[in-house]
């Protein structure tokens, strides 16, 4: 399986490299770019762009893709399946801590990225309303209650999504806790990667 990861607000693709080792253990390519501007100030269409040229040139167009992204980089991602037609050649998403229905933080910073990041906007809204277009792919959220930077912490919900909630202390570390790392593991396993592109399993 070939796994692409995108990270979150500020960071860099090396924030994934606990998971990526466990992964590549286990027989996947990982591939975790560091997409600029790292703060998102051009907006979330800008990064979903960006990934999906990424996508494009990295990854073969007949090859098994799941998709990992952490805060920001989940809702990049989502936005790359639900409205860029990314969902036609992936098999899962695993989104975590994604701010998809908006965090408090975001008000505390300049940007287009975190004004579409912001509680009830208007780019949120119509996400939610296009979630449909995710339904034939392998799906799971992970939040903590914890979390003090997607805020409400059950902002990281995907209506209809299965979501697993990790006693993670901080926001930073949900991308290398190994319950979330393993989970992602074993549900990367079940996938059948001979099956045609965005008809995983249904969510249980």
């Amino acid at each position: 399986m070939n796994v692409v990861m995108v990270h979150g607000f500020a960071d860099t693709g090396r924030l994934f490299r606990t998971m990526g080792a466990t992964l590549h253990s286990r027989g996947h390519t990982c591939l975790a770019p560091t997409l600029e501007p790292r703060d998102g100030r051009l907006g979330i269409q800008d990064l979903s762009k960006k990934i999906d040229a990424f996508i494009e040139a990295n990854v073969p167009r007949q090859a098994p893709l799941a998709l990992v992204g952490f805060s920001m980089g989940a809702v990049v991602l989502r936005h790359y399946l639900q409205v860029r037609g990314g969902a036609s050649r992936a098999r899962a998403f695993f989104s975590i801590s994604g701010p998809h229905n908006g965090t408090w933080i975001s008000y505390l910073y300049p940007g287009a990225g975190t004004r579409q990041m912001r509680l009830g906007s208007a780019f949120l809204r119509e996400l939610d309303a296009g979630t449909a277009a995710l339904s034939g792919l392998v799906l799971h959220t992970y939040r903590t209650p914890l979390d003090l930077m997607v805020a409400p912490s059950t902002s990281a919900r995907i209506r209809g999504v299965t979501e697993r909630v990790v006693w993670c202390p901080l926001h930073s570390l949900m991308p290398s806790d190994p319950r979330v790392v393993n989970h992602i593991a074993d549900e990367l396993a079940r996938i059948d990667t001979s099956a045609t592109p965005g008809l995983g399993y249904p969510p249980v």
